[in-house]
């Protein structure tokens, strides 16, 4: 189950931790410059750069440009990247990585807490950093990802992890990265009943589950009000301490929500209690309908976490719906970022994009969508996103295409340290093609 938070100062404990972890690693990874050479590289905030350098050092990208517009140090370890291609490593914008090893072994599953109301649960002090999708993921290009809790109506909050380290602690790039609400089936009523048996046996309906979402907002506004006015004295509430970020709008809610009615719900209580959102559209095996409602999703710059992989919400819809409806968003001017959804399937996310470039959707927006949007709805484009000088080098070596299946990640930087690129499937691999021929008798 998801741990605790104990106290309020723990979190900013694990963001020290955290930058202090990524410092020292960076700069115990290469004692000398290095410098990618020859290769074709895609800066994202910018043009591609044929046959390109790429000088990165202690961490941080010092300089990118066109071959002999950049000066590469004397000392530089330089690196061959002819007929290769040069991307920044890509963000999944919504996964259970670390969270979720074997789904019919009770014991791997740390996705979620019991009872309902748990803004204090944290995604980040639960995951698993021996799992073994976490180096699967990373060796297709996957560097940073958002692992989000679920199961209940505010299960916790998510945490953006880099898909490399010993503890949690240096996994974290971001936590919280937002407050996860999985918004009521609108459909549900409760029914009329004359004895309180019945009643119980029916249930909430949305009503009054949204309604205990207004009570836990006006209630960590309360608590915020009474602690700095002290006018009531009283001690800490882990439940209200984690909510003061998001009453504050330094966190996002993020709120998954499907159908039309949801989605329209989840924007006016938004609105109403002044928060800013993100939308998770989807969730239950259907497409959902943020497409439908693209324009104001656009106007109220509410970013949408989208997937591909579904089937269509209603019988009447083309069978194409979830293909296209990432392009329908963006031609509205709506943000996007693409989701893998899970643990172990995490490793396609590109072909979430490349799904939705074959129905529609520029191919620089699903870029973009992979690596600088996706920083920038998280709040971490000053680090990630883009090989821009002063960001991280976090960087992927592709020798091809980056949204074709048949492409190969042959070296990979999370924050200028060279990533081991073996997983258990290389393991099977290798396991397998040495296997001895049967040999028959005739």
């Amino acid at each position: 189950m998801l741990r605790r938070m104990m106290n309020a100062s723990r979190s900013a404990l694990v963001r020290g931790v955290a930058a202090f972890a990524a410092v020292l690693l960076a700069a115990t990874a290469h004692a000398a410059p290095v410098a990618i050479v020859g290769g074709t590289i895609h800066p994202i905030s910018g043009p591609a750069i044929e046959r390109g350098v790429l000088v990165f050092d202690h961490g941080k990208i010092v300089a990118v440009g066109a071959e002999g517009a950049v000066s590469v140090p004397n000392n530089a370890e330089r690196i061959d990247a002819s007929g290769l291609h040069v991307w920044p490593g890509m963000i999944d914008g919504y996964s259970t990585i670390g969270l979720r090893e074997i789904s019919s072994v009770r014991g791997t599953l740390d996705v979620t807490e019991s009872g309902q109301i748990n803004p204090n649960a944290r995604a980040e002090v639960a995951v698993n950093v021996s799992s073994t999708h976490i180096p699967v993921t990373r060796a297709n290009g996957v560097l940073l990802a958002a692992t989000v809790p679920s199961g209940s109506m505010v299960p916790g909050s998510s945490a953006v992890i880099a898909l490399d380290g010993w503890t949690f602690e240096e996994m974290v790039r971001k936590a919280p990265a937002g407050l996860v609400i999985l918004w009521p089936d609108m459909g549900l009523k409760a029914r009329a009943a004359e004895s309180e048996g019945e009643k119980r046996k029916a249930g909430e309906g949305w009503e009054e589950r949204v309604a205990r979402l207004d009570d836990m907002v006006a209630e960590a506004r309360s608590y915020a009000s009474a602690r700095v006015s002290k006018s009531i004295p009283r001690d800490k509430d882990v439940r209200w301490e984690s909510l003061q970020s998001v009453i504050d709008k330094k966190t996002r809610v993020w709120i998954a929500a499907s159908t039309l009615p949801q989605i329209r719900a989840a924007i006016d209580w938004s609105a109403k209690h002044d928060l800013p959102m993100a939308l998770i559209d989807s969730g239950d095996g259907a497409v959902g309908d943020a497409w439908q409602m693209a324009a104001e999703l656009a106007a109220r710059k509410i970013p949408v976490v989208v997937q591909t992989t579904r089937m269509p919400r209603r019988e009447y819809e083309p069978y194409d719906t979830p293909f296209s409806a990432p392009a329908k968003l963006h031609e509205a001017g709506v943000e996007i970022i693409f989701g893998s959804w899970g643990d172990a399937n995490a490793r396609n996310l590109p072909s979430e994009a490349a799904r939705a470039v074959a129905y529609g959707l520029p191919r620089e927006a699903a870029e973009r969508a992979l690596t600088l949007d996706a920083a920038q709805v998280f709040g971490i484009d000053d680090r990630y996103g883009s090989l821009e000088p002063g960001k991280s080098a976090t960087v992927i070596l592709v020798d091809g295409d980056l949204l074709e299946t048949r492409m190969n990640v042959k070296r990979a930087f999370l924050d200028g340290r060279e990533l081991d690129l073996s997983s258990r499937h290389t393991e099977l691999w290798k396991k397998w093609s040495a296997r001895p021929a049967l040999h028959t008798t005739k």
